[in-house]
């Protein structure tokens, strides 16, 4: 028996399971780029009239940023390929800042309303400070740091992951324009605060006892 939840085995599986999923989002989502979007992704038809560049930086780059992941954070990779850690992650950043860029324009000019516009371009602030920040502290040198920041850069990432868990739930719910709002803030939040949780019992748990 393991004495956390969060390590041994559970984590590998939690992990595993998490990139299997980040991998298949990815994937999935790069069909916008050649199907019709008002097909698959109905709130985006705004913006496909009004700002098409914008919304395909958006959906072109923010999946490679969530297909990054698993890459990133592969201890295996860092060990044996440092340099293609490196690589990787200014790939990452770069995508992050595009599509961060893009997404907070697309929040402003949303036609769901001001809640999900809020909730959307917090979330856009938010990605882009914390991989600065990451960024930041791998120039330094700083790689518990830059570690940190990495976690909740990447678990704002994950939105997009956990947004299309809670669509398919909200739409057959309460149906769409009462749930997006709702989806908009419930997206990321849970996922910082979770990211959070699990730095600050990291830190715990290196504290020597006694």
């Amino acid at each position: 028996m393991t004495r956390h939840f969060w390590t041994g085995r559970r984590l590998a599986w939690g992990l595993g399971t998490l990139w299997v999923l980040s991998v298949l989002i990815a994937l999935g989502s790069l069909r916008f780029l050649v199907a019709e979007i008002s097909l698959v992704m109905p709130a985006m038809v705004h913006h496909l009239l009004a700002h098409p560049v914008v919304l395909y930086l958006h959906i072109g780059l923010a999946p490679v940023a969530l297909g990054l992941l698993p890459v990133q954070f592969s201890h295996r990779l860092r060990g044996r390929r440092p340099g293609l850690h490196r690589w990787g992650g200014r790939l990452y950043a770069l995508c992050v800042l595009m599509s961060g860029l893009a997404s907070l324009w697309l929040a402003y000019t949303t036609a769901e309303g001001v809640v999900a516009g809020l909730g959307f371009a917090l979330l856009a602030v938010v990605w882009l400070a914390t991989t600065a920040m990451a960024v930041i502290a791998a120039l330094q040198r700083r790689f518990a740091r830059h570690r940190a920041w990495m976690i909740r850069s990447a678990a704002l990432t994950l939105a997009a992951v956990t947004l299309r868990l809670y669509l398919p739930i909200g739409m057959t719910t309460v149906g769409f324009e009462a749930s997006y709002p709702v989806i908009a803030w419930i997206c990321w939040v849970p996922n910082l605060l979770a990211a959070e949780w699990l730095l600050r019992r990291e830190a715990h748990d290196a504290v020597p006892a006694g």
